[in-house]
């Protein structure tokens, strides 16, 4: 079995300013990668995908790597526009509510924090969304 992967330093680092602005949100580390949770609900992933591992995040992708990818929760009408869209996005067979972005050079990231801010809303309970004024901590991703 391979030893816990992680995404490049400035990748972490982007994905960090816009997860840990949330109210309640945590890192931790995943079985690869690194997730984000807001009472243990998994709205953001990271993962590197090199030489096909890890297997399912690569096949997802149609990537053996090297790449980095992040995973969000969508609605079903975004897990369909982007399934639509094709590359950088992609649809993981594995649950019917995530979808994924391969981060590279080109990689938009106010759309990004933007999906993930979209995540984080339909996971968190309606009191963390209220307190604090979710759209506060979220305007300037």
């Amino acid at each position: 079995m391979r030893s816990h992967q992680n995404a490049s330093a400035e990748i972490l680092g982007k994905l960090r300013a816009i997860c840990l602005l949330l109210p309640e949100a945590t890192e931790q580390r995943a079985w690869v990668g690194t997730r984000w949770c807001v009472r243990n609900r998994n709205f953001a992933h990271v993962v590197p995908i090199d030489d096909g591992w890890p297997p399912s995040y690569a096949k997802a992708a149609s990537s053996r790597g090297p790449i980095t990818i992040a995973t969000f929760r969508v609605c079903p009408q975004d897990h369909d526009a982007l399934r639509a869209i094709g590359h950088p996005f992609f649809v993981p067979p594995w649950w019917p509510d995530i979808a994924g972005l391969v981060i590279d050079g080109a990689t938009d990231w106010t759309e990004l924090a933007e999906l993930i801010t979209d995540s984080f809303r339909l996971l968190a309970p309606k009191k963390v969304r209220r307190d604090g004024s979710l759209d506060e901590h979220v305007g300037s991703t």
